[in-house]
Parts: structure tokens; sequence; C-alpha cells
């Protein structure tokens, strides 16, 4: 079994802003357990490791009344137990969370000191054609983890902790009636050969998520009796507990990667790159489908050959049977005005990469929002050259899409 340390390593990430890194935890692999569940040497899952509590070390929960008293909401009270419980109207509107610009200097210890539980009062799937066929409403909002570029938090102000959905059998039926609509997928696409692929972590990270509550293990056990239908997530963050869901290939998990050296950086409270590059042979043979998503792409000086060390890793560590299967997608940076506002209370350093007005324009995305991209004779020539780069140091990968 391939060894990783599970969650944030020791190379910097969390020096940065205080906190402590994260050591590899008895049940990830490498260490003799088998993650969810007990192991045959008995160790506990993961979530349950003292690395666990480092990342989410709970003391604040908001919660809609409904929230707090459903069977999930329960379940997530009674593995924080010692957290102060503050009852809310609205999951979106707390007073002294959202809104307070105070928060930005505790942006980093709000994502693991604070949770909140409400409902998803509303159940749509939209369509979306690049990573997934359709956005399911998802089981989160919200992550533990800092990553500067994130674009959840410039709807909440000032904080992006994680808000779990509470109400996750009305998700779950919501969408096996959508899938029983749709029937058999009619011919390939991008998405996958067969089966409609949904997205269940966009404003989330399911990774994450499973070490608050059942949310993502339910949704994984839902989509392996579907057979119309796939699961899909990217994740920046290795849980060893989601190799015992038994997904039996209807879950594909998408492991977000970029040089080590912006990761350190930018992706702040996540598993090194490594870590997320090793743990996909374990994965693979637990039963996901494992992709990879070259995301962000961001430009700076040297970009070109700090991306082909990633290539030549990922050829270098990664077994035959991961290749065989592996697609990527490639996604370069998408920033947003708000956001740089906010990361320069918080983590300007990140901002001399992330800000690049010579290179960048402004462009409406399609939810809507006003964000910054790469000029697009920048961006163009960008992702021509990283398909060359892929196509010398990687040609197994297959890439499904870049933009």
């Amino acid at each position: 079994m391939t060894h990783f340390s599970a969650g944030p390593g020791d190379d910097g990430h969390d020096a940065l802003f205080g906190l402590d890194a994260l050591d590899p935890a008895p049940g990830a692999p490498g260490h003799g357990g088998t993650g969810a569940g007990r192991g045959p040497d008995d160790r506990p899952p993961f979530r349950e490791s003292a690395a666990a509590r480092r990342l989410l070390p709970v003391r604040t929960i908001y919660a809609e009344p409904a929230a707090a008293s459903s069977a999930r909401g329960r379940q997530i009270l009674a593995r924080f137990p010692d957290a102060e419980l503050i009852e809310v109207d609205s999951h979106w509107r707390i007073p002294g969370l959202h809104g307070n610009e105070g928060n930005v200097e505790r942006w980093v210890r709000v994502k693991g000191e604070t949770l909140v539980l409400g409902e998803r009062k509303t159940l749509a799937t939209r369509p979306n054609g690049r990573s997934a066929d359709w956005i399911a409403p998802g089981p989160s909002n919200g992550c533990a983890m800092a990553c500067a570029y994130c674009y959840v938090p410039r709807r909440k102000g000032y904080a992006n902790p994680v808000t779990v959905f509470t109400n996750i059998d009305a998700i779950r039926a919501h969408l096996a009636r959508h899938i029983a609509r749709q029937g058999r997928k009619p011919e390939p696409n991008q998405c996958d050969d067969s089966a409609w692929v949904y997205d269940i972590g966009e404003n989330g990270d399911c990774s994450v998520d499973a070490l608050i509550s059942d949310n993502t293990a339910d949704l994984v056990r839902a989509f392996r009796g579907w057979p119309t239908a796939k699961a899909s997530f990217a994740t920046k963050f290795v849980n060893p507990d989601l190799l015992a869901l038994d997904p039996r290939g209807r879950t594909r998990i998408r492991f977000s990667v970029m040089p080590a050296a912006d990761s350190r950086l930018l992706d702040v409270r996540t598993s090194p790159v490594g870590d997320r590059i090793a743990a996909a042979a374990d994965f693979l043979d637990a039963g996901y489908e494992v992709h990879f998503n070259l995301s962000p792409v961001v430009l700076r000086p040297g970009w070109e050959e700090a991306w082909t060390e990633v290539l030549r890793q990922l050829d270098d560590v990664l077994p035959g049977r991961v290749k065989r299967q592996a697609a990527a997608e490639v996604i370069l940076l998408t920033h947003n005005r708000d956001l740089h506002q906010v990361n320069l209370g918080w983590h300007p350093r990140a901002e001399e990469l992330l800000w690049q007005p010579a290179l960048q324009q402004d462009k409406r995305s399609e939810n809507g929002a006003l964000n910054v991209r790469y000029h697009h004779q920048v961006k163009a020539g960008a992702v021509r050259t990283l398909r060359d780069l892929v196509a010398a140091h990687a040609p197994w990968l297959r890439i499904r899409y870049a933009f």
C-alpha cells in the first residue's frame, strides 16, 4: 500500500498562520488501518484522530433549530460535544460571522473553529457540461481549508467555515428522482462515456466533509446503487476514511494538483500535493475512478518549468493501472476583485501571484459574478503550452477539457 500522510504536511503551509501541521494519523494508509470503520488491527477511523481534530478544533456551532434537531444534526453535535451551540434563524445570515470585516484577521481560524448547520432550502440540479453533466445540490457550503483563490467565500462576507446541510435524505431523494428522469445516457461526451456525472461537491470539499458527518458516505453509497449515474468531486485533502466506502466505480474523485511551491503559498491547510498524487493508487484500488485537476494554473515567472516537474512526478509515481484510467481537467486561475481585497487582509503574499492586472481582464462568469481572468490571448497561449507539456511528459494523461 502506498505511504502518504493524511492532512497538511510540515512544509510551511500553516506556519504562516500560527497553525500546527497535521501529522499522519492512525487509520491512514501506510499506518496499518483501513480508514473508515476499524481496521484489522482495531485502529479507529482517521476522523477520530488528533490530526483531524487539529484541522477541525470546533468551538462554536451555529445551527438552525430544525438542523440541530435532525438526525444528522444530532450526529454532528455528538462529534463536537464541547462546542458552544448557538441557534440562528438562517445559516446564511449570522450576525458577527457573515459581513463582519473584523473576521478577516481570523480568516483561517474561523474555518477550523466554527461550524454551521442548516437545511438546504432549494434542491435544484443544473446542467454543467464541463466537469460533470450536472451540478447536484451539494451537502455543504464552505471548507475548513483556506485556499487563497477559492471562489466560495466571495458570497459569504469575511468568513467561510463549513456549513453542513443536515437534510441529506432530501438531497438524496432529489437526486434519485433526477437520475430516474434522465434514463440511460444516449451517447458519450467529455464528462463520461456511459454515465451521467453529477458533481456533488461544487461549493465544498467532500473529503473534509467526511470528517464532520456521514453526508459524503451517504452519497457515495447512494450512487453505487444508481447504474446510470456517477458521483464526482474534486479534493485537495487526503482522507483515508473514504477508502472504506466501497464506491464500486460509481464515484470519481479528482485530486487537484499544482506545483509544490505554489501550493505551499496558496493551498493553506490542504494535504501536500505529493500526498495527493501518492494516494491515487489506493483510491483506485478501493473502487474509485481517479482523475486529476491541473488547477489552478497560475501564470508567474517559471510556471512552465514548475508544471513540468508536476507532470514528471505524476509519470514517475503513478502505476500503470492509474494511468490507464486517468483523465484531467486543466483550469487556469479565475480571481475576483472582492476576494483580492479580502486576501490582502489575511494573506497578502498570495496576492503577489494571484493578482496580476497586466495579464488579467474582467469577465462575467456563468453564474453572473464579475471575476478576473487572464486575457484571452494570454490564456489561450498558456493552455497550448500546458497541453504540449502534458504530451511531452505525461502522454498517457487524457485532457478532458481545458479553459
